[in-house]
């Protein structure tokens, strides 16, 4: 994930995300750099608008309150059969003399 985060501060910066620039901020932060995967995420990173990815993902959060009520309404319905499913004590007690004949 750092190496992630050195990219995008590379980017807010203004810098060009370089193999060289991730393994600058990285050492800065007292990161071990591993070359390899510092050479895989520029080369996953190029063609990609990291501007326009940081807008199309910081929409994804928003839109997650919405989805909140469904999943309150769930729950009232699993409560809703709970409650369906308790037995009274009356039913309950017949039910075990059943068992005694």
């Amino acid at each position: 994930m750092e190496y992630v985060y050195s990219a995008l501060l590379l980017h807010a910066a203004g810098k060009p995300v370089t193999e060289e620039g991730i393994a600058g901020v990285l050492k800065a932060a007292g990161v071990a750099v591993d070359q390899t995967r510092a050479k895989a995420l520029v080369a996953a990173l190029q063609g990609v608008d990291i501007a326009k990815a940081i807008a199309t993902a910081a929409v994804a959060p928003a839109a997650a309150p919405a989805a909140e009520p469904k999943k309150e309404e769930k729950k009232e319905e699993r409560k809703e059969k709970k409650e369906e499913k308790t037995v009274s004590e009356e039913e309950a007690a017949a039910g075990l003399s059943a068992l005694f004949g």
